[in-house]
């Protein structure tokens, strides 16, 4: 059983920046592809970002490619989310997610993860 606990939301000013971390616990992490993921108030959970068991490859939703980055240490068995130049429609509760099968390089949809996190809360003021 993997346990991850999300840490570093709160409120920023649209522009400025944020770093989220993910510790994870149990399992071995450094062979699961892990994400990042959201939910805007009233919305759906949405893909952010993911990186892979290696941290050789990413990928980064549309929505914020440019402005967020991701990123892992195995040796401290982390994740980050880098968020800068952040807007109002950020807001939301972030999540990271393991995929324990490991099958997908980049895995983008929510039901190939198997753990989750319960969040952490950014908002975005203009």
């Amino acid at each position: 059983q993997v346990q991850l606990v999300e840490s570093g939301g709160g409120l920023v000013q649209a522009g400025g920046s944020l770093r989220l971390s993910c510790a994870a616990s149990g399992g071995t992490f450094s062979r699961y592809p892990m994400g990042w993921f959201r939910r805007a108030p009233g919305k759906e959970r949405e893909f952010v970002a993911v990186i892979s068991w290696s941290g050789g490859g990413i990928n980064i939703a549309t929505s914020v490619k440019g402005r967020f980055t991701i990123s892992r240490d195995n040796a401290k068995n982390a994740v980050y989310l880098q968020m800068s130049d952040v807007k109002p429609e950020d807001t939301g509760v972030y999540y990271c997610a393991a995929d324990k099968d490991n099958s997908v390089l980049l895995p983008t949809s929510i039901k190939r993860y198997d753990y989750w996190g319960q969040g952490t809360q950014v908002t975005v003021s203009s």
